[in-house]
C-alpha cells in the first residue's frame, strides 16, 4: 500500500517539476531575447528586441497546445515565419548574423549546464 502511494506522489509530481523546468527555460529565454540588444529580422524587416519578444509571446500564446518542451517553444514560436517559412535572424552589434533558433539553443543550453553545475 505505502508503495502505491509512493508511486502515485512521484507520478503527479515528475510532471509538475517538468512543466516548472520549461517555464522557467521560456521566461529565461524571453528575458534573453528582451536584454539582448539585437535586431531581431522577421521577413525582411527589423524589430527591438522588445518587438521580438511580444511578438514570440504571441505566438507562444497561439501555439501553447502544441508546446511540450522548450525545443518546441523554440521551434514553434521563435524560429521561422509560419506564413512565409523564412527564419528569422539576429543581428546583434559586432557578432555574425544566426538564425534565431540556433541563437536560442545555444542560450537554452547555456542555461541548463549553468542550472546544472549549481
Amino acid at each position: 500500500m505505502k508503495i502505491t502511494k509512493a508511486f502515485m506522489l512521484c507520478m503527479i509530481l515528475f510532471p509538475l517539476s517538468t512543466v516548472a523546468q520549461m517555464s522557467s527555460e521560456i521566461n529565461h529565454l524571453l528575458d534573453y531575447v528582451e536584454q539582448s540588444g539585437c535586431q531581431y529580422e522577421r521577413n525582411g524587416s527589423f524589430h527591438s528586441a522588445i518587438d521580438a519578444r511580444a511578438h514570440i509571446t504571441k505566438k507562444y500564446k497561439y501555439y501553447q497546445d502544441d508546446i511540450e518542451s522548450t525545443e518546441d517553444f523554440i521551434m514553434y514560436a521563435a524560429s521561422k515565419s509560419a506564413l512565409s517559412g523564412k527564419y528569422y535572424k539576429i543581428h546583434c552589434e559586432g557578432q555574425n548574423v544566426v538564425r534565431s533558433k540556433d541563437w536560442l539553443m545555444i542560450e537554452l543550453n547555456r542555461f541548463r549546464q549553468k542550472l546544472l553545475s549549481l
